[in-house]
């Protein structure tokens, strides 16, 4: 029986384990996938012992993922420009790689929900707000994805800046004041910020300055119309909620730790959907 896991501290609320489980019990295999919350201090030896206790690999969340890039083995080329590590898996030499999904993860999720041409209708365009690990992960799916322009707007802007370096010809720090001229070449809108999210507040942006032809996209998924997808649905644009993005970061791991690579289907976005609801 092959075995996987999420691990944090704390874990409780991890939706994981309902994602991996759909698909364990869709495609009839003999596995387990489970929570394990593990306190800072008792991690390393959490990821040494991996093997010896049979799991095959997991997901890491908050407050892992930087510890979990300095102590894997080795870093998909992706994980290195992010950072952070939220999936690990080993190879055929016994090595504890460290990959970060979020990026092709979101990026799958834009596909599947604006249709694959979203980069030339958007005008290859795109400005994120925030500039943490998530909005780091996403601006890497933006540069694979070849967008030609991201802005990067933050309140401090020095950490906006620091998302410049991951490639300074396409990628730029803007001023958060200077958010309402940004948005009329905007083609693309994230907002990676806790804003909107249940408990905190509202991200104040008037959208009347963005194109008619623009998407926004929304990491937060608790609760999935947010503030800022309501806007944007009342102008009449499309708009993105953040569950996808949770749904499709997890197809690369299952594929690594069970051999299948697993379909994010309506049903599955269902159960999720009853889930969030249900709490």
């Amino acid at each position: 029986m092959t075995k996987a896991f999420v691990v944090g501290h704390p874990i409780a609320h991890s939706r994981s384990p309902l994602i991996h489980g759909h698909w364990l019990a869709e495609h009839g295999i003999a596995g387990t996938y489970e929570r394990i919350d593990v306190a800072p201090e008792r991690f390393p030896e959490f990821l040494r012992t991996l093997r010896e206790r049979g799991f095959a690999g997991g997901n890491v969340t908050i407050p892992h993922k930087e510890a979990a890039f300095r102590l894997v083995d080795a870093l998909t080329p992706r994980a290195e420009k992010i950072g952070a590590v939220n999936t690990v898996f080993f190879d055929a030499d016994g090595r504890l790689w460290g990959d970060n999904t979020d990026a092709p993860g979101f990026i799958a999720h834009l596909d599947q929900s604006l249709g694959a041409d979203w980069p030339e209708r958007t005008g290859g365009t795109a400005l994120v707000l925030g500039a943490g690990g998530a909005a780091r992960a996403i601006v890497v799916g933006l540069i694979e994805r070849g967008l030609a322009h991201i802005q990067v707007a933050n309140r401090t802007r020095a950490r906006a800046e620091a998302l410049v370096a991951l490639d300074p010809r396409r990628v730029a720090a803007l001023d958060w004041a200077d958010l309402p001229a940004a948005l009329s070449g905007t083609g693309l809108l994230v907002n990676t910020t806790s804003l909107g999210m249940a408990g905190h507040g509202a991200l104040d942006l008037d959208l009347t300055p963005l194109p008619a032809t623009a998407s926004v996209a929304d990491i937060v998924y608790v609760p999935l119309e947010t503030p800022l997808l309501a806007a944007a649905r009342a102008r009449g644009l499309a708009a993105v909620d953040g569950l996808g993005m949770l749904l499709h970061q997890a197809v690369p791991g299952f594929s690594k730790w069970f051999g299948v690579e697993p379909r994010v289907t309506p049903a599955l976005r269902d159960r999720l959907v009853a889930d969030l609801v249900g709490r």
